[in-house]
């Protein structure tokens, strides 16, 4: 039997972080992971390999946008070379993950972890040992009941592919399905179609409604068909492509379809219950401090019941590596995980965002509130770049501090920054107006000025 003061289950972003932040002050520590690609996925197959094909559907969009102001010739591109780029970034991850952990003495141990005991996993045959245990396992594709289910690919599939072919459907309207589609937008065939099919009465279901109706309306003017209400019964193979088959809105012909319907908690091989660990269909349940009905195991990343972002992620497990010194101080609680104001952003062409509450929210909640909205394409920043559909909404209490802010922009991720920072410190509409009256001008965050302007007067 190995024996660690600490074995992380994990090696993507959030286990990386807990562990080497753990090997610094003193402790031995071993990471243990199943996939024969080391790195998480966050970096190889999610938020990092997709910004690749992003920035360049983002230029290829923006100059779709200006032509008629300057640029004359339609872009050309090419899918085979940023592939090639990202596969490139890629394909050092694993290795230099191992190499990372194993130069700092981290032992880094390649298998698949199930629970023996609350303080004992069984991994390549043989049991491993350790006075606290982290699972950051990550997700998977969320199953679905749906008969052809696997002639589906998943996001890691989709962002492999060699070429785009003409007809791609994404199944699921959430982040996916959204990005990946305007991907193909932005760099599938000319004349090819992009689908997306929700099952329910919108996409993008957390999001603000009228903020995503917007977005939903330059989706569709990008050449993205987007149906709602959708109930798949089928997907069925014929030829070289598929027809997916629905209960109530006809049948779809496609040469690829891509699992855009969310990921879940990828626990169900760990034996949680062998180790007293107490989960539910969101993850794992975890407190404050990210531990575990099992105060010995710890949980981070997006096999806890919390939010699924990379950052999150992050946050989480300096949290948990926080506690875990506590413990051996005897020091009790220390840090806590808030969530309050994480920002959501979807690489969308225009861009769309939020941090803090949606209308809808605040209207179920019951709480009092008011409101700057509009569509800013009329407004010089926009005009100059020829965006054809950008918006915002701030939502403020009586005290005009800051309860929500949405961006559909092609700078969305600024904007949200700047309003996240003040939300975060306090700072109140009428404060950051004052203070954004010395931003950089012209500029996308200078607009703030008169987003926040009908707040304030």
């Amino acid at each position: 039997m190995k024996s660690y003061d600490v074995v992380v289950i994990g090696s993507g972003t959030a286990g990386q972080t807990a562990a080497y932040a753990l090997e610094e002050q003193g402790f031995i520590v071993a990471v243990i992971e199943k996939s024969p690609t080391p790195g998480g996925t966050c970096a190889l197959y999610g938020c990092q390999a997709k910004k690749w094909f992003y920035e360049t559907a983002e230029a290829v969009s923006k100059a779709k946008h200006l032509q008629g102001l300057g640029i004359t010739q339609p872009p050309e591109w090419s899918w085979e070379d940023v592939l090639a780029q990202k596969n490139a970034f890629t394909s050092k991850i694993p290795d230099n993950a191992v190499n990372g952990l194993q130069g700092v003495d981290i032992d880094f141990i390649p298998g698949e972890a199930r629970f023996q005991d609350k303080e004992t996993l069984v991994v390549n045959g043989g049991t491993v040992h350790a006075k606290w245990f982290i699972i950051a396992s990550g997700a998977e594709p969320m199953p679905l009941p749906i008969d052809g289910a696997e002639n589906m690919i998943t996001s890691t599939g989709f962002l492999g592919l060699k070429e785009l072919p003409e007809k791609i459907l994404f199944v699921g309207g959430g982040f996916i399905s959204f990005e990946c589609a305007h991907f193909c937008a932005g760099l599938g065939p000319k004349d090819g179609t992009v689908t997306i099919l929700e099952a329910g009465p919108r996409p993008l279901g957390p999001f603000d409604s009228e903020m995503v109706e917007l977005l939903t309306e330059a989706s569709r003017d990008a050449g993205i068909d987007i149906r709602t209400g959708v109930k798949i019964t089928s997907i069925v193979k014929q030829g070289d492509g598929f027809k997916v088959l629905t209960e109530n809105q006809g049948d779809f012909q496609a040469d690829l379809v891509v699992h855009g319907a969310g990921r879940t908690p990828d626990i169900s091989g760990l034996d949680l219950e062998k180790a007293g660990v107490e989960f539910e269909r969101r993850g794992i349940k975890v407190d404050a401090s990210m531990r575990t009905s099992n105060p010995r195991i710890f949980a981070v990343g997006d096999c806890a019941a919390t939010i699924q972002l990379a950052r999150v992620a992050d946050k989480e497990a300096a949290v948990c590596a926080d506690n875990i010194i506590a413990d051996r101080k005897g020091a009790g609680k220390a840090q806590a995980m808030v969530y309050d104001n994480v920002p959501f952003l979807l690489f969308t062409y225009p861009q769309y965002g939020m941090v803090g509450k949606t209308e809808d929210a605040l209207k179920k909640e019951g709480l009092k509130y008011y409101k700057s909205f509009g569509k800013h394409v009329g407004w010089p920043t926009y005009r100059r770049v020829g965006m054809k559909h950008a918006a915002y909404k701030i939502l403020v209490d009586e005290n005009n501090m800051i309860l929500g802010a949405h961006i559909l922009s092609d700078n969305a991720s600024g904007l949200l920054n700047l309003l996240r920072t003040a939300m975060m410190h306090g700072v109140s509409a009428g404060d950051l107006h004052a203070e954004s009256l010395m931003t950089p001008y012209p500029s996308r965050e200078s607009d703030v000025v008169y987003m926040l302007k009908p707040l304030i007067e």
